[in-house]
């Protein structure tokens, strides 16, 4: 079965970190670009984060640059998203979808997608 299940979500503390997690199954990532995006009730879909399935080039939006990293791991078929400083703007449904192979951040469209894993930054 090709799918996508993202972990790692929860409450966290503003100024807080967070490791989230995309295992992906079904297929390999390799060969695959994979992004991040977030939903918050009431807001758009916002572009957060991708890894490119060759070379491993990332592009993150403007919002996450220097807070947000992305990366893989090919053995574990999974692509992670490790936040940092987060602050209560970063509250939002987060979830990893494969995208065109040549996506940025900033336009990707998800293609397969998972259900999605809750971050809420609040004291």
């Amino acid at each position: 079965q090709v799918q996508l299940v993202e972990s790692g979500g929860g409450l966290v503390q503003p100024g807080g970190s967070l490791r989230l997690s995309c295992a992906a199954t079904g297929f390999a990532i390799d060969y695959h670009s994979i992004g991040w995006f977030r939903q918050a009730p009431d807001k758009a879909r916002e572009g957060v984060a991708c890894i490119r399935g060759t070379h491993d080039t990332t592009t993150y939006a403007e919002s996450v640059k220097g807070r947000f990293t992305v990366s893989r791991d090919i053995a574990k078929n999974a692509v992670f998203l490790q936040m940092h400083n987060l602050t209560p703007q970063d509250t939002a449904n987060y979830f990893c979808a494969t995208v065109r192979d040549n996506a940025n951040a900033t336009s990707m469209i998800p293609y397969l997608s998972g259900q999605g894993t809750q971050v809420t930054v609040s004291s």
